[in-house]
């Protein structure tokens, strides 16, 4: 019986060595995660069902067992590589399959989707041209490389300081004349088209407290009368005359009309000079696509030429109630089990799971010092062995020359 234990002793300790080896030559691969071979003795029945006295026949291999640690982060120059930190997994459609991975090494392929290096496609919620998410079944991300459109601008928002120890004007207004005004300011302002135009507004102080505004486009005047008038009280709050609302003005470029408001709240009126302190709008032009990344919410975040961002896509991760089952499928890809259970989906850093990290890799958890003394002990465990069939041996060849 001892030949038995010892060559179940010099299998396990093979595939113990075979486990080892594989993490040994994997320690360079990007979200590998090392095994365990687990063992189990083995005891032989008794025709009553039961012994007290049995010896066991050998040892056997019960499982080998992936275990899902955290590998270290590591920063790239690649904005396509994401690193996990925390749970979860990458869900990719391989040629229809879904598979699961942690490498996150990806890359864009002709038709813009981010995709391994196998070309399987990350998964993802997709986002409308206005960069709205759908937020139902996953579907490939792809990265769309068209033109940002232009946004006319709808609201300008202005914060300044109207002197009040200025004099009041009695001319008529003339914007070619700086006497008949006390201040102006100017702001860019986009059509539908995306076309830039000039805005530019004139405060004519008409009574203490009282400033009618003037206006301006492309150096036309809009009316010959104010566009709207500001009043402030005798602590220099804004009391009315915001906002200031300009419809219907027209451009030549084919656009259509600005209609636009200009919004004065917290602006003041100190004995200081005139000042601005925030000025800006909401319009843009049109943009070119210079560059994305991934936030660590999985959204992706495009970066266009105009100054602008639009999202993109986000991707989503997958966690399971029992990783241990997944079933490897090489290539660093997992699949789904019935002993895995179901995959529960969601956006990252929620429901439990974890984080994205743009331009970095998650290394191998491989333990490479720990693995080498592993396998010194595993080659003692397969001479230990060796030796027990060589005494059996011994044994044996005593028997048969016994007279």
């Amino acid at each position: 019986m001892s030949f038995q234990q010892g060559l179940s002793g010099l299998n396990a300790a093979a595939k113990n060595l075979d486990v080892i080896g594989n993490n040994v030559s994997n320690a360079n691969t990007v979200g590998f995660k090392q095994s365990q071979a687990q063992f189990a003795d083995v005891y032989a029945n008794s025709l009553t069902g039961s012994g007290g006295s049995n010896v066991g026949i050998g040892t056997k291999v019960a499982a080998v067992v992936q275990q899902f640690t955290q590998g270290n982060i590591t920063s790239t120059n690649n904005p396509l590589d994401i690193a996990i930190n925390g749970n979860g997994f990458f869900r990719v459609d391989n040629n229809g399959e879904i598979n699961y991975q942690r490498n996150g090494q990806f890359q864009l392929d002709k038709n813009g989707f981010i995709v391994t290096s196998g070309g399987a496609k990350l998964t993802g919620y997709t986002a409308s041209a206005s960069g709205v998410l759908s937020t139902g079944s996953p579907q490939p991300i792809s990265i769309n490389t068209a033109d940002l459109s232009p946004s006319a601008t709808s609201k300008v928002n202005a914060v300044m300081n109207l002197d009040s120890s200025a004099g009041v004007k009695t001319a008529a207004f003339d914007m070619n004349d700086p006497t008949t005004f006390n201040n102006s300011m100017s702001v860019s302002v986009y059509d539908s088209l995306g076309n830039q135009h000039t805005l530019q507004t004139y405060y004519v102080k008409t009574a203490p407290g009282s400033w009618d505004v003037y206006a301006s486009n492309d150096g036309t005047l809009i009316q010959a009368t104010p566009v709207g008038t500001l009043a402030f009280n005798n602590t220099g709050s804004l009391t009315s005359g915001s906002p200031i609302t300009i419809a219907g003005l027209a451009v030549t470029t084919g656009a259509s009309a600005l209609n636009f408001s200009i919004d004065y709240t917290g602006s003041t009126q100190f004995g200081s000079p005139f000042s601005v302190n925030t000025l800006n709008q909401d319009g843009y032009t049109s943009g070119r696509l210079a560059g994305f990344n991934v936030g660590a919410d999985g959204i992706v975040l495009g970066r266009y030429t105009n100054g602008q961002a639009a999202v993109l896509g986000q991707v989503v991760l997958a966690s399971f109630s029992n990783p241990n089952g997944l079933q490897p499928m090489g290539n660093n890809m997992w699949s789904e089990s019935s002993t895995s259970g179901a995959p529960l989906v969601g956006a990252p850093d929620s429901g439990g799971l974890g984080v994205l990290q743009s331009s970095a890799t998650e290394d191998s958890n491989v333990d490479l010092t720990a693995e080498l003394v592993n396998m010194i002990t595993a080659q003692r465990v397969y001479q230990a062995n060796a030796q027990t069939i060589k005494t059996q041996d011994a044994v044996m060849q005593t028997l048969v020359n016994l007279r």
